[in-house]
């Protein structure tokens, strides 16, 4: 199981929002990179950032903090914004690792499997994130109408392979992520599910690798609190 330390980025900061809510934003750092090199350097082996201007659909720069952030080698799991596949080119030209598709996947999905074969199944993931088991777009501000178990299975149809989980109603309050429903997901799709929202402290990093079935994990406002020791994290997976 992979630890995905979070950077949200939101007007050049990193932030994180309580239930996608950007009324609800508390600001962590200033320095986006400064931060990256801080969980390099206590073991990650991926990051996992997101462009929230671009899921609100504001203009901003946060591109080019990924840009930098990427320079450091560590891979990218990147998402935000992301509605078009010359959105999705641009992301790799600053050097990310895989792209997390949402409202694009959603409302275009013919258009993943050319992407898939473009890119590699290993470089796209769909966004799954669902309020009360109903996937939510445009930055968790919209309903899709469609249970996050029936669009995974969608997207598995069409080759993709990874998934990220957001129970967007836990994300940001700390607590505890929703084990049951992303291990349903993950066996009744088939797909290399990542946990996210809620985590509040080790005891569900290790309840998520008990289950034997879950890919990884977004750590977030539990770490950015201290109540979350990313070292101690890594730990439990083996050190990933």
């Amino acid at each position: 199981m992979i630890i995905y330390p979070a950077l949200d980025l939101r007007g050049g900061k990193v932030v994180r929002l309580r239930g996608g809510d950007p009324a609800q934003q508390t600001i962590f750092g200033e320095d986006p990179p400064a931060i990256a090199e801080r969980w390099i350097a206590a073991g990650a082996k991926w990051l996992h950032m997101v462009n929230l201007d671009g899921a609100f659909a504001e203009v901003n720069d946060n591109e080019r903090i990924v840009e930098q952030v990427a320079r450091f080698g560590v891979p990218i799991q990147f998402g935000g914004g992301l509605r078009s596949v010359a959105d999705v080119q641009r992301a790799f030209d600053r050097g990310v690792r895989r792209v997390v598709l949402g409202t694009l996947a959603l409302q275009q999905p013919d258009i993943v499997p050319e992407m898939i074969a473009r890119w590699g199944a290993d470089a796209v993931a769909v966004a799954l994130d669902a309020r009360d088991g109903i996937v939510t777009v445009r930055g968790w501000q919209e309903s899709a109408g469609v249970t996050a178990v029936d669009f995974g299975r969608r997207m598995a149809a069409l080759g993709v392979r990874h998934a990220l989980y957001t129970d967007v109603s836990r994300d940001g309050a700390l607590t505890g992520v929703n084990v049951a429903a992303t291990v349903e997901l993950a066996m009744e799709t088939g797909l290399q599910v990542i946990a996210s929202g809620g985590v509040q402290d080790i005891s569900d990093v290790i309840n998520l690798q008990a289950t034997g079935q879950i890919a990884g994990v977004i750590l977030g406002t539990a770490l950015y609190t201290g109540r979350i020791d990313l070292a101690a994290a890594l730990r439990v997976v083996g050190g990933n």
